[in-house]
C-alpha cells in the first residue's frame, strides 16, 4: 500500500491510495463487506475483517475513535498531535465515527479514511442519513431524497426495511465524500464545514476547540492566497485562520506609508475589493480632488476582518469575504474592532483623524480617537456627507507639503512587502529601487532590472531571481536544497534540506544551494512540512539559474 497526497486545503487533503492492485482517491470509505452486510456496488474500498487493516503500511488507525470522538477537546488534541508527529506522509483511518454531517469536519482535521459502521448502526436504529442530520423513519411523512433507493421506493417511510435504509445511508455517505473532494479541489473545504455543523453543538464544539486552542496548527496549513469567497455565516467564521493571520500581520508587520499624516477612516462596502464599489469610488473621488491626496491614509473598518489599510484591499481574505449587512454590530464585533484599532494606533501615529463613518460605528470607537473630525452627517454616501468630506479634506491636506505620486507608490509597495515578508525583508527588497507601471500592476525596478511585481489577483508581490537574491541574505523565506541535488522543473520534498518554518502555502520563496540563490517560486506546503515529508511538490518554481 502506498499513499500520495494530491491536493491540500488547510489540513484537509485529497490523495491517491494504492491498495490491492488498484488506485483509490481519498478521502474515502471502507465499506464493511460480510455475509450480513454486503458492500454497495459503488464501493472503492471494502473490508471484511478490520484486522486486515493492521497489515497495511502507510496507514495510521485511531484507536478507541468512537469514545475519543465524544470528548471534543481531547479528540482535537489527539488528532492534531498525530498529524504533527507522524502523519505528513501517511493516511489516517478513523473507524466507527463518520456520518455525513461530520465528514467534512473530520477531513478538515486531516482524516483520510473512514468506514461504514455508523451507516449500519443508524439503519439498525431506523435512522436515515441526510446531509446535516439523521432522522428516524417514523418522523418522516415523505422521503426528502432522490437517491436510487428513495426514488424507487413507493411505500410509507415508516415501512422502509433495514436493507433499504442501509442502502440509502450508503448513498448519502458516498455522496458527501464526493462533495468534500470537490470542495478541496476548489479550496472551499472550510466553507463546507461551517455550513454542515451550524446546527450541531457537538461538532461546533470540536471546531471551536480547533480554532481557539490549535490556531497555529490550522494557520501553518492554511494557504496565504485563496480564490474562493469566505461566507461569514456564523461566529466560527470570525476565527478562521486566514482572517486571524491577516489581523496579526496588520498589527505586527505592517507600518503605514511614511508620508501620510492624516488618517481617513471609512466604512466597508458589500463589493470587494472596496475601491471597485460605488461608495468607495465616491470617497476616492473626493480624496483625489482634495489637492494633496497622498498625505492621507485610508483605513477601512469592517467585520470580520477588523481594519484594512487601503493598500491591502487586494490581499486575501480582505478581497474575498461576504457578510450579511445589517447595520447592527454585536458586542464581539465591537470588541474585536476596538482591540485591533487600539493596537494599530499605538504602532501608527497621525497628526489628524477624519472619520467618515456612520454613527453606529462611531459610537463604539469614538473614545479611541483623538479629536476626530466627523464628516458623516447621515449616510456616508449622502450628498451632504460627501460635501463635508470634500471640504474637510481640502482644508486639512493643504496644510502639508504636497506628496508626489511616485513617492506614495513606493511607500504603498513597501507596506505590502512588509505585510508579505516582514519589515526587515521589505527594507532589503526595496532598497534603492523605484516603482514603475500603473496600479495595481506596479513593478519594482533597480538599475533597469526588475526585482518583483505586484500581482492584482494576489494583492502581493511576485519575485524575480534578482529580487529573490536580495532577500536571500535575510534568512527568511528560504528553501535550501542538497548540495548534490539537480533541480529540474519544480522542487519536490525529497530535495529539501532545510526551510524557513515561517513559510506558508502560497508564499514567495527563495531556493538556495550552497548558500547561493538557485531559483524562486511559490511554496506548495509550509516550511515545516517541506522538511518532514518525503513526498509531494514543495515549491512550484518560476525562474531557475541554469547551470552547465
Amino acid at each position: 500500500m502506498t499513499f500520495n497526497i494530491k491536493k491540500k486545503d488547510g489540513p484537509g487533503r485529497t490523495g491517491e491510495l494504492e491498495i490491492k492492485g488498484k488506485t483509490v482517491v481519498t478521502p474515502n470509505i471502507f465499506f464493511i463487506n460480510t455475509e450480513r452486510f454486503k458492500a454497495p456496488d459503488f464501493a472503492d474500498l471494502t473490508i471484511s475483517d478490520k484486522k486486515d487493516l493492521l497489515k497495511l503500511e502507510h496507514l495510521f488507525i485511531v484507536e478507541n475513535a468512537k469514545q475519543l470522538f465524544q470528548k471534543p477537546e481531547e479528540f482535537v488534541e489527539k488528532t492534531v498531535e498525530l498529524k504533527e508527529k507522524n502523519a505528513y506522509d501517511k493516511a489516517i483511518f478513523l473507524p466507527s465515527v463518520a456520518e455525513p454531517v461530520s465528514l467534512s469536519l473530520l477531513v478538515y482535521l486531516g482524516i483520510d479514511l473512514f468506514d461504514s459502521t455508523p451507516a449500519i448502526i443508524s439503519a439498525r436504529n431506523n435512522e436515515l442519513f441526510f446531509t446535516n442530520e439523521k432522522i428516524n423513519k417514523n418522523s418522516l411523512k415523505e422521503l426528502p431524497c432522490s437517491c436510487p433507493v428513495c426514488s424507487k421506493y413507493k411505500g410509507k417511510p415508516s415501512e422502509m426495511s433495514f436493507n433499504e435504509i442501509l442502502k440509502h445511508n450508503y448513498y448519502i455517505l458516498i455522496d458527501e465524500i464526493k462533495k468534500i473532494r470537490n470542495a478541496i479541489h476548489n479550496n472551499q473545504l472550510r466553507n463546507l464545514v461551517e455550513s454542515r455543523i451550524v446546527n450541531n453543538p457537538h461538532l461546533t464544539s470540536i471546531l471551536r476547540n480547533l480554532n481557539m486552542k490549535h490556531y497555529s496548527f490550522l494557520e501553518k496549513h492554511t494557504p496565504l492566497i485563496g480564490k474562493s469567497t469566505i461566507p461569514v455565516i456564523s461566529k466560527d467564521s470570525f476565527n478562521r485562520p486566514e482572517i486571524k493571520r491577516f489581523q496579526e500581520r496588520v498589527i505586527k508587520r505592517y507600518k503605514k506609508p511614511v508620508s501620510t499624516k492624516i488618517l481617513l477612516l471609512l466604512p466597508c462596502s458589500a463589493k470587494k475589493p472596496y475601491s471597485f464599489s460605488k461608495s468607495h469610488k465616491l470617497f476616492r473621488e473626493k480624496l483625489m480632488s482634495s489637492g494633496n491626496p497622498n498625505v492621507v491614509h485610508e483605513l477601512i473598518i469592517t467585520s470580520p476582518i477588523g481594519i484594512v489599510p487601503r493598500e491591502l484591499e487586494l490581499v486575501y481574505p480582505a478581497s474575498s469575504y461576504d457578510i450579511p449587512v445589517t447595520g447592527i454590530w454585536d458586542e464581539d464585533e465591537k470588541k474585536m474592532i476596538r482591540e485591533l484599532l487600539t493596537s494599530y494606533l499605538k504602532n501608527n501615529r497621525y497628526d489628524k483623524t477624519i472619520a467618515h463613518l456612520p454613527n453606529n460605528i462611531m459610537e463604539f470607537i469614538r473614545d479611541l480617537l483623538t479629536d476626530p473630525i466627523e464628516t458623516c452627517i447621515d449616510k456616508p454616501t449622502s450628498k451632504k456627507s460627501l460635501e463635508k468630506l470634500s471640504t474637510v479634506l481640502k482644508e486639512n491636506t493643504s496644510n502639508y507639503e504636497k506628496i508626489k505620486q511616485q513617492t506614495r507608490n513606493f511607500e504603498n509597495i513597501k507596506t505590502i512587502a512588509m505585510y508579505q515578508f516582514t519589515i526587515d525583508v521589505a527594507e532589503k527588497l526595496l532598497k534603492n529601487s523605484t516603482i514603475k507601471g500603473k496600479y495595481p500592476e506596479y513593478r519594482i525596478i533597480h538599475n533597469k532590472t526588475q526585482l518583483g511585481m505586484l500581482v492584482k489577483e494576489k494583492g502581493m508581490i511576485t519575485l524575480t531571481l534578482q529580487g529573490a537574491e536580495r532577500i536571500a541574505s535575510t534568512g527568511k523565506y528560504y528553501v535550501e536544497i542538497y548540495d548534490d541535488f539537480t533541480l529540474k522543473g519544480s522542487l519536490f520534498a525529497p530535495g529539501v534540506k532545510d526551510a524557513d518554518p515561517d513559510i506558508r502555502p502560497g508564499d514567495e520563496v527563495v531556493i538556495l544551494q550552497n548558500k547561493k540563490t538557485y531559483a524562486v517560486g511559490v511554496a506548495m506546503m509550509n516550511g515545516e512540512e517541506m522538511k518532514k515529508t518525503l513526498k509531494g511538490m514543495a515549491v512550484k518554481t518560476r525562474h531557475h539559474i541554469w547551470c552547465c
